[in-house]
């Protein structure tokens, strides 16, 4: 057993226990703030909760490269718990996993379902879509967390998966009608904290690459050009750091921002990764992202985003700045199909 969880880097284990012990900490208070009767610790309960479980998110993406252990089976072990802490459960950490690797390998961003042709062939909910975007609802990303719910019984390649996610919905359905039942308020504020935690992995997700979306994932014929081609995915891939001057502030995403740093080296752990990007500087100079030139994109953009395609020849770090990198989806990682 003890080799079986292994970690892959033993010297960083105080930062996996410190990190593990936050999203237990953090998840759990967040819970019982909710169930509170004061604004202000509703407040800090909402927080507390989306951050958890953001980081959970993001440890997972660690555990989907084998970072924290050096067994593929500890780290789907680790995957599949923190993947039900992040509420993404009805997708498995095994299709996450895949998904991304396909990131990875391929220099593409593979998905199954082409929600923008959907979107274009059914125009009322295409308003409803649009306007929940304009007012900052993640729309699109609620609109693929329901698919993973339905794909079993709409896409062929997901048929298998009936049964688990009718298990999945019943244990979840059951523990958040106990939660409506108790405090309505309760419920309302955790589906506050999902929708900030849906808002903050596509803030994200939205300008760490230059790759095509494609909707073939299950497609394993079609030839890729760009694949394994390390300098077109260094040249194609952006740091998007919180905060340049601050380091510590980019704890906040699990130093998910240091992007290039990680393409480099996917299975490094997320502390490591700040020292990376200073060693793979200058190169990478051009690729790292400010935060002020995001968010006023991000904001920009929000709509448009919906149909957004690759970003062609501009170059995205002048795309930012002249108010026109629209970026690549709207969607996050954590979609699994």
């Amino acid at each position: 057993m003890r080799d079986v969880f292994k970690l892959r880097d033993p010297a960083g284990a105080h930062y996996t226990v410190l990190v593990l012990a936050y999203i237990a900490l953090a998840y759990t208070g967040g819970w019982l703030a909710l169930f509170q009767a004061n604004a202000a610790v509703n407040a800090v309960g909402v927080i507390a909760l989306a951050h958890s479980m953001l980081i959970a998110a993001y440890l997972l993406h660690d555990c989907g490269h084998n970072a924290v252990f050096m067994s593929a089976k500890a780290n789907a072990a680790l995957g599949k718990v923190l993947n039900w802490v992040a509420g993404s459960c009805y997708g498995r950490f095994e299709d996450i996993r895949y998904k991304h690797m396909r990131h990875h390998v391929d220099n593409y961003d593979p998905v199954v379902w082409d929600y923008r042709s959907f979107l274009k062939r059914h125009p009322a909910l295409a308003k409803v879509v649009h306007a929940a975007e304009w007012a900052y609802i993640p729309a699109v990303e609620i609109m693929m967390h329901t698919m993973l719910v339905i794909a079993p019984w709409v896409i062929e390649s997901k048929r298998a998966q009936r049964g688990r996610v009718l298990r999945v919905l019943l244990i979840r359905s059951a523990i958040l009608a106990l939660v409506l039942v108790i405090s309505p308020v309760a419920f309302l504020l955790y589906a506050l904290a999902q929708l900030l935690l849906f808002t903050a992995l596509r803030f994200m997700d939205c300008y760490q690459h230059n790759y095509e979306v494609i909707f073939n994932l299950d497609d394993t014929d079609t030839v890729f050009p760009h694949k394994g081609d390390a300098e077109y995915e260094q040249a194609n891939t952006y740091s998007n750091l919180l905060s340049h001057r601050f380091p510590a502030i980019n704890l906040l995403v699990l130093n998910f921002c240091y992007h290039n740093a990680h393409h480099e080296k996917p299975t490094l752990g997320w502390y490591r990764l700040p020292e990376l990007h200073s060693t793979l500087q200058p190169a990478v100079e051009a690729q790292t992202l400010g935060f002020a030139e995001q968010a006023r994109a991000f904001h920009k953009h929000r709509v448009s985003r919906i149909y957004a395609e690759e970003y062609g020849a501009d170059e995205v770090k002048a795309s930012l700045r002249e108010g026109r990198a629209v970026g690549v989806d709207a969607l996050s990682f954590l979609t699994a199909f």
